[in-house]
């Protein structure tokens, strides 16, 4: 297998001002601007194109915008490359370039493929100390003003064929499954080793196309805290968070984005091998979320959404309650 993960995205939305605070607010770096496109960068190079709605030539969205326009996922080489040409020459929508190759999904989303243009980076992230393992000593665990995105992790879109959409990518991309929700969603993974799920596809009751959220990896929990709380002090709103997904482990943190749906911190997935055999799970809120505070954390009383603020004084500094 070759596809590595996603090299970029790209939005089709109208307001580019709003979208471009949110992006510099979530931590990306701006690296190209026009008057029709914004080019963003993560600390791998991961691209985050937000392209204005009349865009010539930008693909068209499986819903109206703002919304994912185009999913570019990275290959290790040329010849990979070459490979799936020939494995997509024949499905809609086929596109061929100098650089890319791609196709429409059964779901009506544009694909590409490309020879990956991200960079390695070395990142210092958290030790944790458990009873088994103690790995941090005579060291503090770090804390965030901001976070800082590594990369676009996953994408998760609302599909209306499950079964046409999965095979898609899994006998055409070489994508492997890694649990499901049968008959109602499929977390897919690009090779046999790496995180939990670099794509999930959900079918709802009520079938529809769209797009669910972007997740961008972070490099460890204490900096989904700290850039989901500047977020909060930035105004942006938060849709659900922090949290903890019991199916990957992963902890996250989402917000309202004006680019589209969702966008999610999120760190500590499951790392899988080819050993892993997927499990089947019924949708329910504790299988989305073992827990998570709805509204988020306020970013400057660092407490709950409309929780009071702290007072200053120790927790203990409380009067002892009447004696009969």
């Amino acid at each position: 297998m070759s596809v590595l993960g996603i090299d970029q995205i790209t939005f089709g939305a109208t307001d580019l001002a709003r979208c471009r605070q949110f992006f510099l607010d979530w931590g990306l770096t701006l690296v190209e601007e026009a008057p029709q496109a914004l080019t963003f960068e993560s600390l791998n190079g991961c691209r985050v194109v937000v392209a204005h709605s009349d865009t010539q030539g930008l693909p068209a969205g499986v819903e109206p915008d703002p919304t994912l326009r185009e999913v570019v996922w990275g290959v290790d080489s040329a010849e990979s490359l070459a490979r799936y040409r020939s494995r997509l020459a024949g499905q809609p929508g086929f596109v061929d370039g100098d650089e890319r190759v791609g196709c429409t999904d059964p779901n009506g989303l544009a694909i590409r493929l490309q020879v990956t243009k991200k960079r390695p980076v070395q990142v210092e992230s958290a030790l944790t100390n458990t009873w088994s393992e103690r790995r941090r000593v005579n060291q503090r665990s770090p804390a965030y003003d901001r976070a800082t995105p590594i990369e676009v992790g996953h994408v998760v879109f609302f599909v209306t064929n499950l079964k046409a959409t999965g095979a898609f990518y899994t006998e055409l991309l070489d994508f492997a499954v890694s649990d499901r929700y049968p008959e109602r969603g499929l977390f897919l993974r690009c090779a046999p080793e790496g995180g939990h799920h670099d794509l999930f596809l959900l079918q709802p009751p009520e079938p529809r196309k769209g797009l669910n959220h972007v997740a961008f990896a972070v490099r460890d929990v204490h900096e989904v805290f700290g850039g989901g709380m500047h977020m909060s002090r930035c105004g942006w709103s938060t849709e659900l968070g922090p949290g903890r997904h019991p199916i990957s482990s992963a902890i996250f943190w989402y917000f309202e984005s004006p680019a589209g749906a969702l966008v999610e911190y999120y760190t500590d997935e499951d790392e899988l091998t080819a050993d892993w055999q997927p499990r089947e799970f019924t949708p329910g809120p504790t299988v989305f979320a073992e827990w998570a505070i709805k509204g988020g954390i306020d970013g400057n009383t660092r407490r709950q959404v409309n929780a009071p603020a702290p007072s200053g004084k120790f927790m203990t500094d409380k009067p002892k309650p009447p004696t009969e």
